[in-house]
C-alpha cells in the first residue's frame, strides 16, 4: 500500500477503498483492467471494521428494492445484477464462510475484520495498486481520460469510479470532501441527511427515563399521515430517542424534518396485547391493591420503574393516588397512554452518530443500468454516494458490494 506514484496509465481509477470501492475493483480487474485504487484514510475499509458491532452483517435473506429508501428503480435494476445469493457466492470464494442467524448474514469467524482482510488478500492477488493517505482534491476530465489530482501527485486513467460515501462517520472516512469536487463537474445531489441514527425529541421527560430499553412498536406520522410502523427495542436517552426500529424509520422521518412537517412518533409499549386485554390486566392489579397500594405501586413488575410514574401523569394522575381512585375511566386512560404515547421530532442526531446518509447523486444524471454519468462520459458512482440508503439489517452492505459489482463491471 505504498504512496509512491507510479508512472503508469490506468484503464480505471477508483476514489475510495470502502465496501463498494474495493468490490468495485476487483470486479474491474477481474476484466483483465489495470486499476488504481486511491483512499485518503491510513488503510482501506475503515466503515467495514464498525459494522454490525464488529461482525459485520453483509447481507440478508430477504432482499428487494421494499428494503431501501431513494430511487426504487435504481435499486431494482442493480439488484437484479447482483443480489442477495450473488454477494454470498463472491465472499466465499475469496474466503468468507458464511453463518445466518435469523436471515442475517455474517463470516463464519464473526468478526467483520474477516471481511476486509478477504477483500485486501483478493486485491493483491489480482495485482491491483492500492494507494493510502491520498485525498482526491480535483478530477480533471479530459479528451481520452482523467487527471486525477491528489495531495500525493496526479494519477491518469482512463476511466474513474467514485465510491467516497458521503459524510455518515466522518472519522471511518466518509468525510463529505468529494462532494464539492463532484459538483464542479456538473453533479447535483438530493439533499443529503444523516440516517440510521437516532432522534431529539420532546413529549417526554427523557433525562428522567434515560437508560430505559423496551419492547415496542413505533408508528411514524408526518404532518398527521401514518408513514410505516416498526417493532423492536426502542432505547431512551436524555436527548430522545434511539435503537434499530428507530433506525428503521430515520430515513422518512429525517426527510419530514427537513421539509419542515410536523414529525410524531407514537409509542406502544406493549404490542403483543390488545388494549382491552391491557385494561383487564390494569384493573385486576387495582382490585387487588384496593386500599393497600398506590397507583404507581400497583405498576410495579409490569414495565420499567422509570416509566410508570411517567405514564401516570401523562394520564392526568398523581404517583400516590390509592389504587382503589382507579375507576374504568382512570384504567382506559391509563392504558391509552401505555399504546399510544406520542413524542415529537425536533432535530436528527449529526452525521458523525449515523450509519449511513440518505440522499445522493440525482439519479436521472446516471444510467442506471451502468451507473455511469449522463454529464461526464467515463465518470461512474458506486455506494452511499447514489440516491439509495438501506434499513438495518446488511442492506447497505449489500447496496455497496452491488453496486460496486455493477460499476466494475460496467467500464469499457
Amino acid at each position: 500500500m505504498s504512496n509512491k506514484k507510479k508512472l503508469k496509465n490506468w484503464d480505471v481509477i477508483i476514489v475510495g477503498a470502502g465496501a463498494s470501492g474495493m468490490v468495485a475493483g476487483i470486479t474491474a480487474a477481474r476484466r483483465g483492467k489495470s486499476v488504481l485504487i486511491l483512499e485518503h484514510m491510513d488503510k482501506p475499509g475503515k466503515k467495514i471494521f464498525a459494522t454490525g458491532n464488529g461482525k459485520c452483517n453483509y447481507t440478508n435473506a430477504v432482499m428487494s428494492a421494499d428494503c431501501y429508501y431513494g430511487n426504487r428503480e435504481l435499486v431494482q435494476a442493480v439488484l437484479e445484477q447482483f443480489g442477495r445469493d450473488d454477494a454470498l457466492a463472491f465472499f466465499r470464494e475469496i474466503g468468507i464462510f458464511p453463518k445466518e442467524k435469523n436471515g442475517y448474514y455474517y463470516p463464519n469467524s464473526q468478526q467483520a475484520s474477516s471481511m476486509v482482510e478477504a477483500l485486501c488478500a483478493e486485491i493483491s492477488r489480482l495485482g491491483i495498486t492500492l494507494f493510502t493517505a491520498c485525498k482526491v482534491q480535483a478530477i480533471e476530465a479530459g479528451k481520452y481520460g482523467f487527471d486525477i489530482i491528489t495531495t500525493t501527485g496526479s494519477y491518469w486513467g482512463r476511466q474513474v469510479i467514485v465510491a467516497t460515501g458521503l459524510r455518515a462517520a466522518p472519522k471511518l472516512g466518509s468525510d463529505g470532501s468529494i462532494l464539492g469536487v463532484l459538483k464542479k463537474m456538473g453533479h447535483r445531489f438530493v439533499p443529503i441527511l444523516p440516517a440510521l441514527c437516532g432522534f431529539e425529541a420532546t413529549g417526554m421527560p427523557f433525562r428522567k427515563v434515560s437508560g430505559v430499553r423496551a419492547d415496542v412498536r413505533l408508528s411514524l406520522w408526518v404532518d398527521g399521515k401514518q408513514m410505516k410502523e416498526e417493532r423492536g427495542e426502542l432505547q431512551l436517552a436524555d436527548y430522545g430517542i434511539s435503537g434499530i426500529p428507530v433506525f428503521q424509520l430515520s430515513s422518512p422521518a429525517v426527510r419530514g424534518l427537513y421539509d419542515q412537517k410536523r414529525v410524531v412518533v407514537s409509542i406502544d409499549f406493549f404490542p403483543d396485547l390488545r388494549i382491552s386485554d391491557l385494561q383487564e390486566e390494569l384493573s385486576r392489579r387495582f382490585l387487588r391493591d384496593k386500599n393497600r397500594r398506590t397507583l404507581e405501586q400497583s405498576l410495579c413488575g409490569l414495565l420499567n420503574h422509570k416509566l410508570i410514574p411517567v405514564f401516570l401523569q401523562k394520564a392526568g394522575y398523581s404517583s400516590g393516588q390509592d389504587a382503589a381512585t382507579a375507576d374504568p375511566v382512570v384504567i382506559q386512560k391509563i392504558a391509552a397512554v401505555m399504546h399510544d404515547y406520542p413524542v415529537e421530532l425536533q432535530k436528527v442526531r449529526d452525521f458523525s452518530c449515523a450509519q449511513v446518509c440518505t440522499g445522493g447523486i440525482r439519479t436521472e444524471d446516471i444510467d442506471i443500468h451502468t451507473l455511469g454519468s449522463k454529464i461526464v462520459p467515463g465518470l461512474y458512482f458506486a455506494g452511499e454516494l447514489l440516491d439509495v440508503d438501506g434499513i438495518c439489517g446488511g442492506y447497505n452492505l449489500q447496496w455497496a458490494w452491488a453496486s460496486g459489482f455493477v460499476a466494475g463491471n460496467s467500464i469499457l
